[in-house]
């Protein structure tokens, strides 16, 4: 088992795995997040390969579309 900080919260899992692997189990899609591991951001061309071994601190932030639909612009 490796423990890793996932916004502040200790998650266990079974063996190292990738940031892609670890949004796939953690039921996030990996096109509306960003991944920080331990303060460096992880760019969505490299969640397949960048591996978590255990004892990382993970930031996960959920991106969040949207805006106005010709809003006030005073």
């Amino acid at each position: 088992m490796i423990e890793v900080w996932i916004n502040g919260e200790t998650r266990s899992f079974p063996a190292p795995l990738s940031v892609g692997k670890m949004l796939d189990e953690l039921g996030l899609p990996s096109n509306r997040v960003a991944v920080e591991v331990d303060q460096l951001l992880v760019p969505r061309s490299e969640h397949a390969g960048r591996l978590i071994a255990g004892g990382e601190k993970v930031e996960i932030v959920t991106l969040v579309g949207g805006g106005s639909e010709g809003g006030d612009r005073d």
